[in-house]
């Protein structure tokens, strides 16, 4: 198995990185939101934005 960061051959102390450095590397992509699971919430795409304009006086 090669790490997914840096493709050279994993070591077993930091599977599946390489090094300690490619596994850091890895979490400060997921800490800092570089990685992302994008997600279409159904709910959402059926509620209205809400009405910005004032109820007519009668």
């Amino acid at each position: 198995m090669n790490c997914p960061i840096c493709k050279r051959a994993s070591d077993a102390k930091h599977q599946p990185f390489c090094s300690r450095r490619c596994a850091d590397v890895d979490l400060g992509r997921w800490l800092t939101g570089a990685y992302a699971i994008p997600v279409t919430d159904p709910e959402d795409e059926d509620r209205q934005p809400p009405s910005t304009e004032l109820p007519a006086r009668h």
